[in-house]
């Protein structure tokens, strides 16, 4: 018998709630519903949460520190929506363990997609060398070969661990800081500089338009996202 996935809307506003609650229902989710942090955390004892929509806006704790204690517990995607959209809050959720975010207003089959995305993800058996397949691309770490519909891609070191790490993430924004570590090191992790070459330079290899990129978009201030 195949379970349900919890899924937990967190929002202090009803029709929000209920506006989210009805999508994930009709996407085959059961969803829950908490108008505040202390609600959400006891509905997290008492259920098995896959996943939840976090309101920065609560009234009994900030979004963000509710993003921080549900991330210490573990095992639940994390996706804020929030009418705060200054680039700092963007960036302090995703940092705090959110994996994705998104701005009100906002539509709803974009917000399942990214669900669904990040449930993909969270899926995967956490291994560096597995295969990544996204859409036509396909990432051998084992091999460092890039295929697009088959055809093997050039790719610097460089090149090929930024598109690794966004493929491992599809779907879902990564940020700058989590990039530059990731790739370049603790000490580069301002250097945004490298980002900007080396997306551009797989842009021009991946893209069939590399000056209207649909694969790799820039997330202003904040990061990259490799779309689905």
């Amino acid at each position: 018998m195949t379970t349900v996935p919890f899924v937990l809307v967190i929002d202090d506003e009803l029709h929000i709630r209920r506006l989210v609650a009805s999508a994930l229902r009709r996407a085959g989710f059961e969803p829950l519903e908490a108008e505040s942090a202390a609600a959400a955390m006891e509905l997290i004892e008492r259920h098995d949460v896959k996943a939840a929509f976090i309101d920065l806006g609560l009234p009994d704790k900030d979004g963000l520190e509710l993003v921080a204690d549900i991330a210490r517990r573990g095992g639940i995607i994390m996706i804020v929506i929030s009418a705060r959209d200054a680039i700092g809050e963007r960036i302090s959720a995703l940092d705090l363990g959110a994996d994705d975010f998104i701005g009100k207003p906002f539509d709803t089959g974009e917000m399942l997609a990214r669900l669904r995305a990040a449930l993909r993800r969270s899926s995967q058996p956490a291994n560096p060398n597995a295969m990544i397949v996204v859409g036509d691309i396909e990432i051998d770490p084992d091999a460092h070969i890039v295929r697009k519909s088959g055809n093997e891609i050039h790719l610097t070191p460089k090149e090929f661990d930024m598109l690794a790490m966004l493929g491992r993430h599809a779907g879902c924004v990564v940020t700058h800081a989590q990039i530059l570590r990731a790739v370049w090191g603790p000490a580069h992790e301002r250097d945004i500089e490298y980002l900007r070459v080396t997306a551009r330079n797989l842009r021009r290899k991946l893209e069939a338009d590399p000056s209207q990129p649909k694969l790799i978009r820039n997330e202003p201030g904040i990061g990259y996202r490799w779309t689905l």
